[in-house]
């Protein structure tokens, strides 16, 4: 792989420091070239291209609002015999700790900043050299622009799992559709698990009364914010490995507050800026949900105890 990493980056330096590291999806590798230290995640499954561009877009995405940090993407390779490499900056990581409350700010920030964006556009600030108002795709020169529509301009995974992130008017369609029901067609397929196929069947129909007089606008997010996937240096808080669309900012908090790692003042320093709405309970088991039916489809059937009480729960 050395010798194509060279010729694609240009760089007459290549040299391998620290271990490489496997990971639950893909390994890493970090090199200094002549531009600098790179990290390289390597996966050889034959989506690895679209998994890495749709990494390559989440990363870009996140950095265009200049409000939360994470590594500059530079390329993605194919590699001979399959698979692809993700080429983007290294940053020098430590475990996420004092800088959690600047985090829970900053990802607050980051979910408001649609919401400010459609407030600009309304007070004739935001006119010139912008992009769709249902994509978010930035027009050459242009910042983004308020995006009215859920969803993304292209496919990402969440794992390995591409997700379809058609635009959608409607919150509880987009994911009810393409989060839920396609994470429950994969366990259908590997598992035909007749209990979640049955409690599938009385949940679905719950679901809108838990969105009931919730005005939600679109919120860029991160899409996989568990603590595996942030960290600190000296110069603040980072998030790496995203999978971004545009959804309803509490989906975010789900495996945030699942797993372990971030401390209370993540929360608190959020939920001061984006306030818990009536209902956001619920609505987080249901989110909950999704990553407990994600990490079964990734790890197996382990997980299919936690995803059954979190559905019977909602059916409570």
């Amino acid at each position: 792989m050395e010798p194509l990493l060279r010729a694609e980056l240009r760089t007459a330096t290549l040299r391998a420091f620290g271990r490489p590291g496997p990971g639950c999806i893909s390994e890493g590798h970090a090199y200094d070239t002549d531009a600098g230290p790179v990290f390289v995640k390597v996966n050889r499954r034959t989506q690895a291209r679209q998994m890495f561009e749709g990494e390559m877009a989440s990363l870009e995405a996140l950095r265009s609002t200049g409000l939360v940090r994470a590594p500059r993407p530079i390329k993605v390779i194919d590699l001979p015999g399959g698979g692809a490499a993700f080429v983007m900056e290294h940053l020098k990581m430590r475990s996420l700790s004092s800088q959690a409350s600047k985090l829970g700010d900053q990802m607050a920030d980051l979910h408001l900043y649609n919401q400010k964006l459609s407030e600009k556009m309304k007070e004739g600030e935001n006119t010139v050299g912008q992009v769709s108002l249902s994509t978010g795709q930035r027009a050459e020169g242009g910042e983004p622009q308020y995006v009215t529509k859920f969803g993304f301009h292209t496919v990402t995974c969440c794992g390995f799992i591409p997700q379809v992130n058609e635009w959608q008017d409607d919150w509880p369609t987009f994911f009810t559709r393409y989060r839920l029901q396609a994470q429950l067609d994969l366990v259908e397929k590997d598992y035909a698990d007749r209990e979640v196929r049955e409690l599938w069947s009385r949940l679905q129909v719950k679901i809108p009364g838990l969105f009931r007089d919730l005005q939600i606008v679109p919120a860029l997010l991160h899409g996989d914010l568990w603590s595996g996937n942030v960290a600190e240096d000296d110069a603040g808080p980072l998030v790496y490995d995203p999978a971004s669309f545009y959804g309803h900012s509490e989906f975010e908090l789900a495996i945030a507050s699942m797993f372990g790692g971030f401390p209370r003042s993540f929360f608190s320093a959020y939920h001061r800026k984006v306030p818990k709405a009536p209902g956001f309970e619920g609505r987080l088991l249901l989110y909950q949900l999704f990553n407990y039916l994600n990490h079964w489809n990734h790890f197996g059937r382990e997980y299919r105890g936690p995803s059954l009480r979190a559905m019977r729960q909602l059916l409570q």
